[in-house]
């Protein structure tokens, strides 16, 4: 017996199609957007540099990976890593990294809360 999948295909799209969610970044004069989702293949990159003890190469990937423009395309490309893994506050680094990747929770609150 084969199970369709696309239940599975119909809920990712319109997850990772949906509104662009926005965070401020008053110290780098400039706002990310970001969506509340992700493919699991970026998802177990970060995972897995997690899961082996680089903690902060895990932030910085999800910076590089998630955060987008306001039209929904990457920010930073992958030579931006040795800028934010060297020049730039480690705070502020915490800081983005934490919106991105708790925007799921924070839907998920925001909806429990309403």
């Amino acid at each position: 017996m084969t199970v369709s999948t696309k239940g599975i295909t119909d809920h990712y799209k319109t997850a990772i199609g949906g509104e662009l969610l926005k965070t401020t970044v008053e110290e780098w004069k400039m706002d990310v957007y970001y969506r509340k989702t992700y493919s699991f293949k970026t998802e177990s990159k970060i995972i897995s540099m997690q899961q082996s003890g680089n903690l902060v190469e895990a932030l910085v990937e999800s910076i590089i990976s998630k955060a987008l423009d306001q039209d929904g395309k990457r920010l930073f490309a992958d030579a931006d890593r040795v800028t934010l893994l060297n020049e730039a506050d480690p705070q502020v680094i915490v800081k983005v990294a934490s919106a991105i990747n708790n925007a799921a929770e924070l839907s998920k609150e925001t909806i429990s809360k309403e």
